[in-house]
């Protein structure tokens, strides 16, 4: 994409009512959303679930199509990305739906505690090298920033191509105490499940066309 077409894009961002580009001063400051998202800007009490390192939103805007009593919120830094997202959320008129351009590991600076009731992860850079581990969005490190804004029984689910990752991912619910609640190495080869095979990204597609199988996983956070 051209340094042209990205300016546009982010000028197109800053006109979205759902869209929040959220510094880290401001983040250190005290975002105003922060613990109030449903009566500041939802303007309901319905549940809250977010998709990190959204991309375009695929997941957010569909899941948003899907379950209209719930709260949608896809969080990446790339604000090209996002605009796909914003424009599909328009295009459906969703009132389900904001998006956030910031880090992840600012997450707890972002939601309050106890406001988010489910965690969407979907296709992430799997962090391959040993000294990126805890860069993997379901590291210990990044689990212990979900345990300070998930309500409790809340769960997390990941969906990848990657095999590393994913195993990755299980040895940390096993060695941690976490509850598995869904586990397959073959989304499409397993039995229906419209939620995970309806809904598509970008590199899903991508990964399907060159025959990978796509993995997927719930779970649920142990007791603290």
């Amino acid at each position: 994409m051209s340094k042209k077409n990205k300016l546009q894009r982010f000028a197109e961002n800053e006109t979205f009512a759902n869209m929040f580009q959220v510094g880290y001063n401001e983040l250190m400051e005290g975002f105003d959303n922060r613990g109030n998202w449903n009566k500041k800007f939802f303007k309901n009490n319905n549940d809250i679930a977010l998709e990190l390192g959204c991309g375009k939103g695929e997941y957010t805007v569909g899941l948003a199509s899907m379950f209209k009593d719930r709260n949608f919120v896809g969080i990446d830094i790339k604000g090209a990305r996002i605009w796909q997202g914003l424009r599909n959320a328009k295009n459906k008129n969703l009132k389900n739906v904001a998006f956030i351009r910031s880090r992840i590991n600012l997450i707890e600076y972002l939601f309050g505690p106890e406001e988010v009731s489910e965690i969407w992860i979907t296709f992430p850079d799997p962090r391959s090298r040993d000294s990126d581990k805890n860069r993997r969005l379901t590291s210990p490190k990044f689990i212990e920033r979900y345990y300070k804004i998930l309500k409790k029984g809340g769960v997390i689910n990941l969906k990848t191509d990657n095999i590393i990752f994913f195993e990755y991912t299980l040895d940390v619910i096993r060695e941690n105490g976490h509850k598995l609640l869904e586990c397959t190495y073959d989304v499409y080869g397993d039995k229906d499940n419209n939620v995970l095979q309806s809904i598509q990204t970008y590199y899903e597609k991508i990964w399907l066309k060159n025959g990978t199988k796509i993995k997927y996983l719930k779970f649920k956070l142990a007791d603290k």
